[in-house]
């Protein structure tokens, strides 16, 4: 939080909003490295405006430094970034002023209290709506009177979710809002996130290793695995594109067969399930030009689909 308040300076009147059929954020071959590990390797990405993107990875998969360059706290060692048409980097007052930002661990002055905090951060955003603010300090049961360093972690990332969602941002970014969190807190922090979408169509940046949530919020996912976009595309084109199949052959076989698209196998002797990176009928085919009969195909989830991806061997070290 203090890394996007200390960059801004209020303003006398509120920045053009998003055209709605616009590009809010664009990403063009983002490479970055941290001395011998690439975090980033020729990222691109677009996030259109009133689109929700689920960012999914494991830890370390570069999620986390994706956003940093999206907030302009990175600048790209190769490649661009765009938000709003402006790079973050050079023109930082103008792109954060338009960004509602949660991370992981809010980073909030302790010393306050939490009506001082909503105080303050309103004076930075002349979009701030205080009936909202109230709206919010009522659903999220926070004590105005509080201290921040007093409060919860989950009673913390309540006030930080207000302080982002209070001035009504073109865009929202949230950094694993909920990670650590009890289901309840989980509940309320996506609650207030699904109705803002809802109600008011926002742009949303969404990043979280819990698959139900981005499922549950996004329009679109990207999987980041060592540093690398594994797929981004609509949430039931890729469950549309990932199929479970257990095929039989006539004879056992002591090893999985080598198929263009399998992921992950399981099984022995004549029996062996794969999950697979292409469409149910693409595994047929498959299977048939093995000699092999097809005994059950069954959809996945974005879970099974996401554990498939990040545990299957070869790739980039991470």
């Amino acid at each position: 939080m203090s890394a996007l308040h200390t960059m801004i300076e209020p303003q006398a009147s509120p920045p053009p909003r998003a055209d709605s059929a616009g590009t809010v954020v664009e990403i063009r071959s983002v490479t970055r490295r941290y001395a011998q590990k690439l975090a980033l390797d020729d990222v691109s990405l677009t996030l259109r405006a009133g689109t929700v993107l689920g960012l999914v990875g494991e830890n370390g998969a570069g999620k986390t430094t994706l956003i940093r360059h999206v907030m302009g706290l990175l600048k790209a060692e190769q490649g661009s970034v765009r938000v709003f048409g402006m790079d973050p980097v050079l023109e930082p007052v103008k792109v954060l002023s338009r960004i509602g930002y949660l991370s992981e661990e809010p980073d909030l002055p302790g010393w306050m209290r939490v009506h001082e905090l909503i105080r303050y951060i309103a004076a930075f955003y002349p979009t701030w709506d205080a009936q909202y603010a109230a709206q919010l300090q009522q659903d999220f049961a926070l004590d105005l009177s509080a201290r921040i360093k007093h409060l919860s972690k989950g009673q913390r990332a309540r006030a930080g979710l207000l302080c982002a969602l209070a001035y009504r941002p073109d865009l929202l970014v949230l950094d694993e809002p909920s990670s650590g969190l009890d289901p309840i807190v989980r509940r309320d922090i996506l609650s207030a996130i699904i109705r803002t979408i809802a109600d008011e169509g926002r742009t949303v940046l969404f990043s979280s290793h819990l698959l139900s949530e981005v499922e549950r919020v996004s329009d679109r996912i990207a999987m980041i695995k060592n540093g690398r976009v594994v797929f981004c595309d609509t949430t039931q084109s890729v469950r549309d594109a990932h199929t479970r199949i257990t095929i039989r052959f006539d004879e056992p076989r002591e090893q999985p067969p080598v198929v263009d698209g399998a992921l992950t196998w399981e099984g022995r002797g004549r029996e062996w399930t794969a999950v697979m990176s292409v469409s149910a009928d693409q595994a047929r085919l498959a299977a048939s030009a093995l000699g092999a009969q097809v005994v059950e195909q069954s959809p996945l989830n974005l879970d099974e689909i996401f554990l498939a991806r990040a545990n299957r061997t070869g790739g980039h070290a991470s």
